[in-house]
């Protein structure tokens, strides 16, 4: 097994939720200004369909880098890189002002978030095994925090007329700054030598293999739930562009609640119960939602999906990172490469059965994916 040197326990822990806010921060500020980013660029709403979607080929890239990586570079090198990657290139991506500017930005950050993924939560689980308690919940509700902080940002620069690229410019500089402060408290996993390295096969142990499909049927959730329930409400619920971004809104709020208060209930559980629990959560609320159309419904219905999904991979990551045949990096690189594959297809995959069905009908997939990863949990052995 590979040991991971962990600073003093407080400052390791404000070291890597700074990380998780850096990642959700800029994501917040560059969701928030994409209407002034497409301007800039002077793309319509077709096209800019377009490129995002070539954010594929990055996460792709990414992957495989950070599979290779991982392991057998230092753990801490590889976020700090990543890091610094996501706030340069931020700005940049942000300023954007020719097309091949845009997708050149678009690229390097997705994978440099990407890759992000996986040394941030490999440096969370070995700062929580150290604390002795539950923190994953936590390092994640950082993150959820992040991207409310870094929505707001970027709608007040917005409100005052300030360009993309200089309010980027500015938070990047202010958390590169807090970066340099803190980063060289996070732990660090010890390189694997050449004669302990293990091959990718290995890695795949039958318990990572289902834990990464727990993590896929989750990311299917999550992404299902972000890209289609402010459509729900606004349009199979004819109730407007309005109370549709509510519907968004609350799902958001709820996993950020989750996150904030789903440690104590881990303690108190243990991991598996409280998986298997938080997965019969998102059933329910997927049930009240569709089985009872309607707006109370909807917004009840996605705000349940929302708390109930709000800890289930930062639950995984954790389990990965205690199985004690893989060091905690490589396993959960397992996991990121799982869950990967749930976010990309859950947007079209619904889209195609809304298409063939009905919205309502299609969304069911979220209550049959919920269960589906409850049911796989009962098999996990805990570390």
């Amino acid at each position: 097994m590979t040991a991971t040197a962990v600073p003093s326990d407080l400052r390791a822990r404000l070291a890597v939720s700074l990380v998780f806010v850096i990642l959700g921060c800029t994501q917040g500020s560059w969701m928030a200004r994409i209407p002034a980013i497409r301007d800039q660029v002077g793309l319509d709403t077709a096209r800019w369909g377009v490129v995002s979607s070539a954010s594929a080929v990055g996460d792709l890239v990414a992957l495989t880098l950070v599979t290779l990586l991982i392991g057998r570079v230092s753990t801490r090198l590889l976020c700090l890189s990543a890091t610094g990657l996501v706030l340069l290139n931020a700005p940049v991506l942000a300023g954007a002002s020719a097309l091949p500017a845009l997708v050149l930005g678009l690229a390097v950050w997705v994978l440099s978030a990407t890759f992000l993924n996986t040394p941030v939560n490999a440096l969370a689980v070995a700062v929580e095994r150290a604390h002795g308690s539950p923190l994953m919940s936590r390092f994640h509700a950082s993150f959820s925090c992040g991207v409310l902080a870094g929505g707001a940002i970027g709608t007040l620069a917005a409100a005052g007329g300030v360009p993309p690229g200089v309010q980027l410019a500015v938070s990047s500089t202010a958390l590169g700054v807090l970066l340099l402060v803190l980063g060289g408290r996070l732990p660090d996993e010890e390189v694997t030598t050449e004669r302990h390295r293990r091959s990718l096969r290995q890695r795949f142990t039958p318990q990572l293999v289902l834990l990464a499909a727990v993590a896929f049927l989750a990311s299917f959730v999550e992404g299902a739930a972000s890209q289609w329930s402010s459509v729900f409400t606004a349009d199979y619920l004819d109730e407007g562009a309005a109370l549709g971004a509510a519907t968004y809104t609350c799902f958001t709020v709820a996993i950020l609640v989750g996150r904030l208060v789903g440690d104590r209930f881990v303690a108190r559980w243990g991991r598996r119960v409280f998986v298997q629990v938080s997965l019969l959560t998102v059933v329910l609320g997927a049930g009240v939602g569709l089985v009872h159309p309607g707006l109370p419904y909807a917004l009840a219905g996605f705000t349940v999906v929302g708390l109930g999904l709000a800890c289930v991979l930062p639950a995984v990551f954790a389990l990965a990172g205690r199985q004690p045949e893989v060091p905690p990096g490589e396993a959960v690189s397992v996991i990121t490469i799982g869950q990967w594959p749930g976010f990309l297809l859950a947007g079209p995959v619904v889209g195609l059965l809304a298409g063939a069905t009905s919205l309502r009908l299609a969304l069911a997939s979220l209550a049959v994916a919920g269960l589906g990863a409850a049911v796989l949990t009962r098999r996990i052995s805990m570390a």
